[in-house]
């Protein structure tokens, strides 16, 4: 199931990619942003940028379970988890 999973998930990334219709190829800022609170960031500090979504109830307190987990990572896995996060698929046009 595990590796069904995993294989969706790459086949969406290669065949999904002209998504990104802009030339530029950055991430965009608040993607980056997000990620590097959720990765590094506090509690506190994430459910104040969750406020700012109508997110459904119950979705906080799931993403808040994930970032229990990602906060028990060593500085440099998280560092690993973040740079995957932007990589851009410009090499595939």
């Amino acid at each position: 199931m595990r590796l069904l999973v995993s294989l969706l998930l790459v086949t969406l990334a290669l065949c999904c990619y002209e998504a990104h219709a802009k030339a530029d190829t950055r991430p965009c800022p608040h993607i980056l942003a997000e990620n590097f609170n959720f990765l590094f960031g506090t509690e506190k500090s994430l459910r104040k940028q969750l406020g700012i979504y109508n997110a459904p109830p119950g979705a906080p307190e799931a993403l808040l379970k994930v970032k229990e987990c990602t906060d028990n990572m060593s500085i440099k896995e998280r560092v690993l988890v973040s740079l995957a996060l932007v990589i851009p698929f410009s090499f595939m046009h």
